[in-house]
């Protein structure tokens, strides 16, 4: 449960950003740059929610949970990033209901690509970020 709440909470943080990176930068910072920024806010803060919240006592070296943890949300940053821009700029014109590429379908397909994103990252610290040196989860 603290991980999900965790993780709602760093994925808010990065939804957020995209909206305010957006609003302040746009047209000069595209979609998709706002979308790989928010994500690297949104994982800082990640990292540090999870390590102090979640998985506290999973005994590996900071360092090691960093590498480790940026190892993870790199696939899972790729993964939101390419969803994110294909719901923008292929499925919702294709759906036809007026949103293209407004503030609206920005955030909406941001949002759905953060939630599956959030699947990968979930499996990814579990199985290698976080787990404990000993190589048991942490409760």
């Amino acid at each position: 449960m603290r991980f999900l709440l965790v993780g709602s909470l760093a994925a808010a943080v990065n939804w957020l950003a995209r909206i305010a990176l957006s609003a302040v930068f746009a047209p000069a910072l595209s979609f998709e740059m706002a979308v790989l920024i928010a994500y690297a806010i949104g994982m800082t803060s990640g990292f540090l929610l999870y390590r102090a919240y979640v998985f506290p006592d999973a005994g590996l070296p900071m360092a090691v949970q960093l590498r480790r943890f940026i190892a993870v949300n790199l696939v899972s940053a790729v993964e939101v990033w390419l969803v994110a821009v294909v719901l923008l700029r292929m499925v919702v014109p294709a759906l036809g209901i007026g949103l293209d590429y407004t503030p609206v379908a920005e955030a909406i397909a941001h949002g759905i690509a953060i939630a599956i994103g959030a699947a990968t990252s979930y499996v990814g610290h579990k199985l290698l970020t976080f787990r404990s040196a000993q190589g048991v989860e942490p409760a």
